[in-house]
């Protein structure tokens, strides 16, 4: 008896999985019971990173907040939480170039302190900016050009995307689908 209740739970649990896999996402599909990497250099403090922060359908606190230390503000050295899907993200998102190198960060968490600061400065960051949620990152994939490292988050149809041509990176968050 306790075989066949095996395999029924077995069969439900491979109904159920099909199920979820008809309304993800194919790429989301594909590291089911896999891990997921990413390699990262914070460019202002030199910081790097490198782990499997996700596997086997779970995320790893462990790594996720030593990704949180690496994209801290530089300037002021504010850490946060950083949102696991923006690691989602970039993982889907240099899977697709087939990148697999390490990714330089210009900015990922930025104080709203830092944010006023930068704007007052005449820079041009956003008052609401997703960085300073934790939901945004500046970056630039060595190797890869920048217009097609563009084209590729585009493609994706995640998050807002920003092109910085004359600075050499591209912004990638996960707030609302939108484009600059």
């Amino acid at each position: 008896m306790q075989h066949k209740m095996l395999s029924r739970r077995r069969f439900l649990f491979g109904v159920s999985t099909l199920a979820a896999a008809s309304v993800l996402p194919g790429k989301a599909m594909a590291s089911v019971g896999h891990k997921r990497a990413l390699s990262m250099v914070n460019l202002h403090t030199g910081q790097t990173v490198q782990g499997i922060y996700w596997q086997n359908g779970l995320y790893l606190n462990e790594t996720l907040q030593s990704f949180n230390e690496v994209l801290k503000d530089h300037r002021s050295g504010d850490v946060t939480h950083m949102d696991p899907a923006l690691f989602d993200q970039l993982t889907r998102l240099t899977g697709n170039l087939g990148f697999d190198g390490t990714i330089e960060v210009i900015s990922g968490y930025r104080s709203p302190a830092s944010n006023a600061a930068m704007k007052k400065a005449g820079h041009h960051v956003a008052t609401k900016s997703f960085h300073c949620l934790g939901k945004a990152i500046d970056i630039r994939l060595p190797g890869i050009q920048l217009a097609k490292a563009h084209k590729a988050a585009l493609a994706m149809k995640a998050g807002g995307v920003g092109y910085y041509p004359q600075d050499g990176f591209i912004h990638i968050d996960t707030g609302p689908v939108r484009r600059w």
